[in-house]
């Protein structure tokens, strides 16, 4: 039985890394001819592994999906040897806009502008070349405006497993947040 598992963790290991992107759960239970429940074990084990040891390597869940990554840790060694820029630096208004982009998903151009006040189209071009975020269709309207969303690569560099793992917004927050903005803008408002 145990020798059965190493086999099925070396054929993980051999197709994640043939792959190099994410692969569905779904496919690798078909591909290995396991069920996904029993798949999921294994897997889950092998990303416990991966953590507890001293590797360059680590296992990540992306929704449902599955991908070998680089530890955080070696980025600095791996920019020596592929001649890598450091990480892109993220500026408030590219923040501002992969925000609002993340938590109203699927989303215009004109509806992020909506929201932030400003013309985005720079800021999302910047999101789009750090593939942080992509095109996920066309709203049905006259125009048919681009739909924009996060990517796979969104949920590696913020370290979350799926949208749903993303800090809730309570309205509080969002009152807090209204007076911030107000206050940084020099708007005073009469109670």
């Amino acid at each position: 039985m145990e020798d059965s598992i190493k086999k099925t963790e070396a054929a993980i290991e051999a197709i994640l890394f043939s792959i190099g992107d994410a692969v569905p759960l779904k496919e690798l239970s078909n591909v290995l001819e396991i069920d996904d429940k029993t798949l999921e074990k294994i897997i889950t084990n092998m990303m416990d592994k991966y953590e507890q040891e001293d590797r360059g390597i680590r296992l990540v869940k992306l929704e449902n999906s599955y991908q070998l990554c680089t530890k955080n840790e070696h980025y600095d060694v791996l920019s020596k040897i592929v001649n890598m820029p450091k990480k892109h630096n993220l500026t408030d208004s590219l923040m501002e806009t992969l925000s609002i982009i993340a938590y109203k998903q699927p989303v215009t151009r004109q509806e992020i502008e909506a929201i932030r006040g400003v013309s985005c189209s720079h800021a999302i071009n910047k999101l789009m070349d750090y593939n942080l975020v992509v095109e996920v269709g066309r709203l049905d309207a006259i125009g048919r405006p681009i739909l924009f969303g996060t990517s796979e690569d969104f949920l590696r560099c913020f370290g979350v497993a799926s949208m749903d793992e993303l800090p809730i917004i309570t309205p509080d927050k969002i009152e807090d947040f209204k007076q911030q903005a107000m206050e940084e803008a020099n708007i005073i408002v009469e109670v």
